[in-house]
């Protein structure tokens, strides 16, 4: 019996439902009629964004809090354009994203012969913020290029992938069911690795532990790692909740405070897990790691950058941290006599002591914001100095609950970051933190959610500003120039979207709101004012 053809575009998305693949997100163009066919006919769900750069914060929102890739169906030329600042996060905070889109017509490709979203080299666009950007030029490449994808996310370093059909392409038939491709196995350590790293973490008389997005599927074993080998846990913003913030050897996502600063410089030995030990996230240049370094990363290339590895360990986080603990346990670890709860108690009572102001009242919001949550709460942040606070003083207990793209720096990922983990996970609170600046970048989104019936609290921390380019301009004697924006009235910009709003004026009015942002179906914005009397 003969098989019914499918077109390409139809093909593709069987394809992605049998890779497990449940949603996606995209604004339907002409160019991808044949894929939308496709998901009328799969099990498939499309979320329409109202902006394309919506779809792969959305993409990446729910790749961050599941671990498996986001996917975004866009069109060729300002589809792409729109989306490469989502994909170009994805790509800084090694989040898995695929993006499929359109491209114009096979014979017109790289001529400049004035198409429709024309652009004549679509892949020179994505191809520096992703693993790969290909660009299909028939039907039976579909398969293997979207098998290299999972693989990538599945056994590497997990980046965006950027696929590119043609129309025509995506309308030619396809006779046969595409299968999936096996992924291999994440790449194990050497046991010759693992030994020398052992025998360096038992001589060292002062070991400080470093981890980040790799480590989060690891927590068990970093808080196992770091008991044995009793020495401090410090958490870079997307390794935050890797260990709990509550456990007695746990600095948090305290990385970017100086007396943290002080306490990782006097390390002898530096273990660094999933981590690239970046400047985004301690807000300086060079980390002042001066002893030895014990790198675990999954990607090759971190043993040889700013910090190079003294021993470089080639694998998957959670299985190098398991074999870690078997080779010390007949070891004499000189670490396990001190007192190093008593220590890192110092550093976080000068942590507390450096505070300014206005991040004391941060903390205020953000201790009311813990009361209100659940430990398995997700919450989204903004680029915002609300954020950047409370990356180091919100306690979080559990990994995957708190986000902070802070790799790209790019304003506005957090209502669609939001929209796209709710979707992924609408059994918890998920909650979006944002600045009154950053905010306005993605306002539209509102309209997603509240189309979606998604129950987002949205807290806005208003200072009428971009305050921290604000503050940079005064620390340095320039004049504030194009930082103090307007700000609409949120409320009534609320009532237009048609979901509530209010402005809070004390942390009994803030808890008020938010457990009635927690009971209505769809987004609400809560507005806490900087200065206000209830936060000072």
């Amino acid at each position: 019996m003969k098989l019914m053809s499918k077109s390409c575009g139809e093909a593709l998305m069987h394809l992605l439902e049998s890779y497990g693949v449940t949603t996606v997100f995209g604004i339907p163009g002409e160019h991808t009629l044949e894929l939308y066919r496709g998901i009328e006919k799969s099990n498939v769900r499309a979320v329409t964004p109202r902006n394309e750069q919506g779809a792969s914060f959305m993409a990446d929102g729910y790749a961050r809090v599941t671990g498996k890739p986001g996917v975004c169906t866009i069109i060729t030329g300002p589809g792409v354009t729109n989306a490469a600042t989502g994909i170009g996060q994805a790509y800084a905070d090694s989040i898995p994203m695929l993006v499929i889109s359109s491209a114009n017509d096979s014979a017109s490709l790289g001529k400049g012969w004035g198409r429709l979203h024309e652009t004549t080299d679509l892949c020179a666009i994505t191809r520096p913020i992703t693993a790969f950007s290909a660009m299909v030029h028939d039907p039976c490449e579909v398969p293997e290029l979207i098998g290299h994808a999972f693989t990538i996310f599945k056994s590497a370093r997990p980046r965006p992938v950027h696929i590119a059909i043609p129309i025509d392409v995506m309308e030619m038939p396809v006779e046969q069911d595409w299968q999936v491709y096996p992924s291999p196995d994440l790449p194990m350590p050497s046991p010759a690795s693992i030994n020398a790293a052992a025998s360096m973490l038992a001589a060292s008389s002062k070991t400080v532990l470093v981890v980040g997005g790799g480590a989060q599927h690891a927590s068990v074993e970093v808080t196992q790692l770091a008991e044995i080998l009793n020495t401090g846990v410090i958490a870079s913003n997307a390794g935050k909740g890797v260990i709990s913030d509550y456990h007695a050897l746990s600095l948090g996502g305290g990385i970017i405070s100086p007396a943290v600063h002080d306490y990782l410089g006097k390390a002898e030995v530096v273990l660094a897990i999933g981590t690239e030990l970046a400047e985004a996230d301690s807000f300086i240049y060079d980390l002042p790691v001066k002893g030895e370094v014990i790198r675990i990363d999954i990607d090759p290339a971190r043993f040889s950058d700013a910090f190079p590895a003294s021993i470089a360990i080639l694998g998957d986080s959670k299985t190098a941290c398991a074999q870690l603990i078997d080779a010390l346990e007949n070891r004499n670890i000189i670490t396990k006599g001190q007192n190093t709860t008593a220590e890192l108690e110092t550093v976080r009572r000068q942590q507390i002591a450096d505070y300014s102001d206005v991040e004391r009242q941060h903390i205020r919001l953000l201790d009311a914001l813990r009361d209100e949550l659940d430990d398995d709460a997700i919450i989204m942040g903004d680029i915002t100095q609300l954020v950047y606070t409370g990356t180091a003083a919100m306690k979080t207990r559990l990994p995957r609950t708190w986000f902070y793209a802070a790799g790209f720096g790019t304003l506005g990922c957090a209502l669609p970051g939001a929209i796209g983990a709710k979707l992924a996970r609408p059994e918890k609170t998920v909650v979006a933190l944002v600045g009154d600046g950053g905010f306005m970048f993605t306002v539209n989104e509102l309209a997603t959610a509240v189309e979606e019936g998604l129950t987002i609290p949205v807290i806005i921390w208003h200072n009428h500003s971009y305050a921290m380019i604000r503050d940079g301009m005064v620390k340095r004697g320039i004049p504030e120039i194009g930082v103090n924006p307007i700000a609409p009235n949120f409320i009534k910009l609320a009532e237009a979207f048609g979901c509530p709003g209010v402005k809070v004026n004390s942390e009994a009015e803030f808890r008020e709101a938010f457990q009635a942002a927690g009971k209505h179906a769809g987004p609400s914005l809560i507005i806490a004012t900087e200065n206000d009397a209830w936060l000072s």
